[in-house]
């Protein structure tokens, strides 16, 4: 059986580098696997581009948690799954999806990883990455530039009137569940050591008790 690791945070608090951390610490790629929980926005397909747009995707409606639970637990259950490419610029779903092979190490991100009370209850290791608010925008706004196309307008739009209110009442609230909060994220060495050997010991058990 995996370990499951979950990490969360507010949107541009650090939470893909602390994943991408803890993957590039195994020297064989393969055993650990990232999830992006961005990756199960709900496909709205079927509405007009500027009703995307106006979507708020930053609330727990916007995710497709049915989905998500279904393909943890096939991971859980060593079975490969077919993971939704979701496309930004467009808010949609793309046509094609990305499989994912069962790993040792299963890493779930994103600002909603503890609010579905059974996706947490899949979860070994529940870590959550709070950085301060200022960086956080500051990430946000070059991510969503150089990244997905908005404009500053847009990004400052839609900070205020749903990613900061729904930090306040969705995200920070689950920072209670957190086994270990990470200040500052992936520029916490210290914190992200801790993470990577508590790892190798479980994997080091692992690999024993599969020799017995």
């Amino acid at each position: 059986m995996p370990l499951f690791i979950g990490i969360a945070g507010g949107s541009g608090s650090g939470k893909t580098t602390v994943a991408k951390n803890i993957k590039q610490a195994f020297s064989t790629d393969e055993r650990v696997v990232i999830i992006e929980m961005d990756s199960y926005y709900n496909d709205l397909s079927d509405k007009t581009l500027e009703e995307r747009e106006k979507n708020n995707y930053d609330v727990p409606a916007a995710i497709d948690f049915p989905l998500l639970r279904q393909q943890l637990q096939d991971l859980k259950a060593n079975k490969a799954v077919n993971k939704p490419i979701y496309d930004f610029v467009t808010h949609s779903r793309k046509q094609e999806t990305e499989l994912i092979e069962p790993a040792d190490i299963i890493v779930l991100e994103g600002i909603m990883t503890f609010h579905d009370e059974k996706v947490r209850d899949m979860l070994d290791i529940k870590i959550f990455v709070d950085t301060d608010a200022d960086i956080r925008l500051m990430r946000r706004i070059r991510r969503d530039m150089e990244q997905r196309g908005r404009s500053f307008e847009e990004i400052r739009e839609r900070y205020f009137t749903m990613v900061r209110p729904a930090y306040r009442d969705f995200v920070k609230p689950t920072m209670r569940f957190a086994d270990l909060v990470i200040p500052e994220g992936g520029q916490n060495s210290v914190a992200i050591d801790i993470i990577v050997s508590k790892i190798s010991h479980w994997l080091l058990d692992k690999e024993r008790s599969s020799k017995k």
